[in-house]
């Protein structure tokens, strides 16, 4: 390798990045954690990829010290896997734990319905049209990311909308599993205009402020993931586990 000397040298340290790693304790790990815990929801890091501590620590100019401490906690999440003589895996989807993590949801967002339905302003309702009408474009574009995008904002507006936020909090806690199945599903054939017209349902209900309807038209959505199930076998099943190990 030739070696770079004098002006050159300066030239090349100047051009260099500064490191991000500097002493910020908390912060630093929580930025490496919060970006590869997108990338692998999002499954733009697939299930079974080997990650490198190394390498993140490349990535984010940061020490291998914060990135260790990111992927223990995307570990605890159950979305990596830790074997100290092989690596750092993605953690397959625990397909066996799907199921119970929408009876919890269901439970959640029912509730969300029914109040946005009875305190809903003609405002907030326009609000809940445009988000649907983003999601319509998305799924116009085929673009699963802006959809799913579009997916978290409606139901975030609507635990706003009832006066706690909190709630939608639980929900994201809950669905992480979820989300990266879903991720899989929205690609399947006619998935993202069935969701359009379940929340354009969701919908109709808190405009005319009923909220017995919102909430059943909300329970009627998060049950049309589960038959997506069904069709796991148009789904690369490398991706997928069968055994319960992760808590929520």
């Amino acid at each position: 390798m030739t070696e770079i000397t004098g002006k050159r040298a300066q030239t090349a340290r100047k051009s260099l990045p500064p490191p991000r790693d500097t002493n910020r304790g908390t912060a630093t790990w929580r930025l490496v954690y919060q970006e590869l815990r997108e990338e692998i929801v999002a499954m733009q890091i697939r299930p079974g990829d080997k990650i490198s501590e190394n390498n993140l620590a490349r990535r984010f100019g940061v020490s291998r010290t914060p990135a260790r401490e990111a992927m223990q906690r995307l570990a605890d999440e159950g979305l990596v896997e830790i074997f100290p003589q092989a690596g750092t895996f993605v953690a397959r989807i625990p397909y066996n734990e799907l199921p119970e993590a929408m009876v919890i949801r269901k439970a959640l967002e029912k509730t969300t319905a029914s109040m946005a339905a009875t305190l809903a302003t003609r405002s907030q309702v326009l609000t809940l049209a445009s988000i649907i009408e983003q999601q319509r474009e998305a799924a116009e574009a085929d673009s699963p990311s802006a959809f799913h995008r579009g997916d978290e904002l409606f139901h975030a507006k609507l635990a706003e909308i009832a006066g706690y936020p909190g709630i939608w909090k639980l929900v994201l806690q809950v669905k992480t599993q979820v989300d990266r199945f879903r991720r899989l599903t929205l690609v399947l054939p006619h998935r993202m205009a069935k969701v359009i017209d379940e929340h354009a349902k969701i919908l109709a209900a808190i405009e005319l402020g009923d909220a017995d309807a919102a909430g059943q038209a909300m329970i009627e959505h998060l049950n049309s993931v589960l038959p997506a199930l069904e069709q796991i076998d148009q789904i690369d099943q490398s991706m997928l586990s069968t055994s319960r190990r992760i808590s929520i």
